[in-house]
């Protein structure tokens, strides 16, 4: 559902993602600019805005560097850096895959290199791997993590409890790097 909010005197369109499943209010800012806020289906709307509100500076800094970043680059331009590093991403990541594969025991089908604008990975049924061309300027670790999370889906194609338990068996320390991904937009 698509709100808007006030927020400084700026109105800001949200978009408002509402479900059992959801165990907490979460705020996302993706690289386009889209603005996400997911909240557990017995959370009212006046507690949302609240939360919103209070998150005010946090989303307003996020929303002008997307807005000075996404103005400096034209669609031409992001187009060609895409085709640019697409291989080199892909060497990056095949390499990782082929390492981590046969080290867990993992196999794919396919490995895809996209200009996501939303994931910086994905799996699909078939076990076919796609992976966001950004992926290569992140920190190792970073990437490890990414490329780990949807190795482990190729065995547990959910976010069970099983399959966090799959992840942490590779990546103790999988909680501090999921933290840190948030610090680096698409």
């Amino acid at each position: 559902m698509n709100r808007i909010i006030n927020i400084n005197g700026k109105e800001i369109n949200y978009q408002l993602k509402s479900s059992c499943q959801f165990k907490r209010i979460s705020l996302k800012i993706y690289g386009d600019g889209l603005f996400v806020v997911s909240k557990p289906k017995i959370v009212g709307i006046s507690f949302v805005e609240k939360f919103i509100k209070s998150k005010s500076n946090w989303i307003m800094e996020k929303l002008e560097k997307l807005s000075i970043k996404n103005n400096c680059i034209k669609p031409i331009e992001r187009r060609e850096r895409y085709l640019i590093n697409k291989e080199l991403a892909r060497n990056l990541i095949e390499k990782k895959v082929k390492y981590f594969s046969q080290i867990y025991g993992f196999s794919c089908n396919k490995i895809s290199i996209r200009n996501q604008s939303t994931r910086w990975g994905s799996c699909s049924k078939k076990g076919n791997l796609n992976f966001n061309y950004k992926i290569m300027f992140l920190p190792d670790n970073i990437v490890d993590y990414i490329i780990i999370h949807e190795l482990c889906h190729l065995k547990e194609f959910n976010h069970s409890n099983r399959f966090w338990n799959l992840v942490n068996s590779i990546i103790p320390d999988y909680r501090s790097i999921k933290k840190d991904i948030l610090l680096y937009n698409l």
